[in-house]
């Protein structure tokens, strides 16, 4: 039995070097975008200044992301960070685009908000900090979860 472990081990760690990857993968954290407030409004139309660098909200239903159904990828407005594949879009009924996972762990970051009386959970862009949205625990499996994005927030990459 031992002999068979040290072979499986052996034989596991032999493929790792010999196709020169690391043996535990980790996500490395994203390179960190910083502006000054100008450098922000002149690379963003209004719209997307409110709501990435001032956490507004647009109003529901006037994205075209809400009807976006290709296959791609969501980037932020802001940096042209990835934020989200189209394989976890899902039609929520908000009128805002809304996803059960971002594209990696390391794409959002997700922080108690506690604007206008409420308690919920604040997602940003983990590279630029623009705000995108928030996330809530009624979406569909395979997480239970519903990120409620800002479609202005975003761009759209067909693949």
């Amino acid at each position: 039995m031992k002999t068979l472990l040290l072979f499986v081990l052996s034989a596991f760690f032999v493929s790792a070097i010999h196709y020169n990857r690391p043996i535990f993968q980790k996500e490395e954290p994203p390179k960190k975008v910083v502006k000054t407030d100008a450098e922000w409004k002149k690379i963003l139309t209004p719209d997307q200044y409110a709501v990435l660098r001032e956490h507004g909200t647009e109003r529901a239903g006037t994205s075209p992301l809400v009807e976006e159904h290709r296959h791609g990828v969501f980037y932020c407005a802001g940096c042209h960070s990835p934020l989200f594949s189209s394989d976890t879009k899902f039609e929520s009924g908000t009128g805002w685009p809304s996803f059960y996972a971002p594209i990696s762990k390391n794409a959002v970051k997700e922080s108690v908000d506690r604007s206008y009386g409420m308690v919920r959970t604040e997602v940003t862009c983990a590279v630029c900090g623009g705000h995108l949205g928030h996330v809530f625990n009624d979406g569909p499996k395979p997480t239970g979860l519903r990120y409620c994005m800002n479609g202005v927030a975003m761009t759209f990459e067909k693949k």
